[in-house]
């Protein structure tokens, strides 16, 4: 590989691939803190510059962390169609990058593509474009998943009703999923995230959810987002679980911080196919961050642009339902302004829609970091343009029991009437049946919890 350039009198030498993928990458304040950034604007041109010169075989003769040692790169390189691949390992990564945003370049042309790329190669792309690239070529992709219903559809946008309580109070919780339902949200699914790590808990509030929506026969999922084992726990317990839910990171050390590993997702997998009460074939949900991996001390030596994408890797190996980055939950050590966040929110829906995934983003931020509610509408704005399978929706944009920032449930709704977007299909002649909803718009009930009391 050459890892040499020289710009403007000044020669760069890079010492190995995964420093010129670090230095490639935008500003992150956790790429900063971490001690692998590019010191300069001008030694970030120059490291972009290197990398657009690269061939795909470059990138994946040259692992950032080798299978060998690594389980996460071990599903990544197992997954690889190697007569796709061997179609395009001399592309170099500007030229993967043009051919993803050329006119003519498909939705099938990209999903058969992405067969045929490391996690690494896609991370690599994502490095070389602007803002209005990545919204642009992940706006060509489309991901459709089933649950018990369908959803990632062109012209498509849903939303995960998220009606978390301070104390897993039951009324409380419903109180919270009535007002998401009466403006059409929830089409994605009923996700809340439990106080209370503990199966008697997870069951509790999956029984609730289940018996809201069979009394009201809504379209619609259900998952609780608590540890993995305890959700296995309560599903052997008789809980009724669609999905199952865990976050990931990109390492397997950083998955051992989850307290995760491969055989234990394996497990999971077999328990929801066997005993989940969704319809499937898809009943996963995945979240990710950038920056976990640095968290927990286990990124070695790698960009959190890069790790991000190797967590997408990984994720696709269950066909997943739906995938979120909670892109600005993690805090400004990571993300350190708005201007960070849009940006990793839009890599994050490209770089997951590349690799075949269901993407939404928790479009949010923590009170901490130099951010607040008009960058969100920014980034919720271009993400729907850039065609986001889903957001989030919580109560008033302000979720009372994590105590961060997101969007709220007539954000959505405003952004599907901006956009000229509508929910799921089954979930919208849901909406109609109610009153809520009248070809493709809201009605004056909108809004108004009291129609499920």
């Amino acid at each position: 590989m050459n890892l040499k350039t020289t710009l403007l009198g000044t020669t760069f030498q890079f010492k190995d691939l995964k420093e010129v993928m670090a230095k490639a990458n935008e500003e992150k304040s956790g790429d900063q803190l971490a001690g692998i950034s590019a010191q300069d604007a001008k030694e970030r041109i120059a490291a972009k510059e290197v990398l657009a010169d690269l061939t795909l075989a470059d990138i994946r003769n040259h692992p950032l962390l080798p299978p060998e040692t690594d389980e996460v790169s071990r599903v990544i390189e197992h997954a690889l169609n190697e007569k796709i691949y061997a179609e395009v390992r001399n592309w170099t990564v500007a030229e993967l990058r043009e051919y993803l945003l050329r006119q003519e370049t498909g939705n099938p042309d990209i999903r058969r593509l992405s067969r045929g790329l490391t996690s690494e190669m896609v991370a690599a792309a994502a490095k070389l474009m602007t803002n209005l690239d990545l919204v642009q070529a992940a706006s060509k992709m489309e991901v459709t998943s089933h649950c018990n219903i369908t959803i990632g559809q062109k012209g498509v946008l849903a939303g995960r009703a998220q009606p978390n309580h301070p104390t897993d109070n039951i009324q409380g919780i419903k109180a919270a999923l009535f007002e998401a339902l009466s403006y059409g949200i929830g089409d994605a699914v009923i996700g809340i995230n439990p106080v209370i790590d503990s199966a008697d808990s997870v069951k509790h509030i999956l029984q609730m959810t289940k018996e809201v929506m069979e009394k009201w026969q809504i379209p619609t999922q259900n998952c609780v987002l608590a540890h993995i084992k305890t959700q296995m726990r309560a599903i052997r317990q008789g809980a009724p679980a669609d999905m199952v839910f865990q976050s990931l990171a990109g390492t397997e050390d950083g998955n051992k911080a989850f307290g995760i590993d491969v055989a234990l997702l394996d497990e999971a997998d077999e328990l929801i196919t066997r005993e989940g009460t969704g319809t499937g074939p898809n009943l996963w949900y995945f979240e990710t961050g950038q920056g976990s991996e640095l968290s927990a001390e286990a990124h070695h030596g790698i960009d959190q642009v890069t790790l991000e994408s190797r967590c997408y890797g990984l994720a696709r190996k269950y066909k997943p339902f739906i995938v979120n980055t909670v892109v600005g939950f993690i805090g400004p050590e990571y993300l350190y302004d708005s201007k960070q966040v849009i940006r990793a929110g839009l890599e994050d829906h490209f770089m997951g829609k590349l690799q075949g995934l269901p993407m939404g983003v928790d479009v949010c931020y923590t009170n901490h970091m130099k951010a607040d509610q008009n960058d969100m509408d920014n980034l919720a704005v271009l993400l729907s343009a850039a065609g986001v399978n889903y957001l989030i929706g919580v109560a008033m944009a302000d979720d009372c029991m994590l105590n961060y920032q997101s969007t709220s449930y007539h954000d959505i709704a405003t952004l599907r009437e901006l956009m000229r977007l509508r929910p799921a299909p089954a979930f919208e002649q849901w909406l109609v049946r109610m009153g809520l909803m009248d070809n493709g718009r809201l009605t004056p009930l909108a809004g108004d919890p009291s129609l499920f009391m």
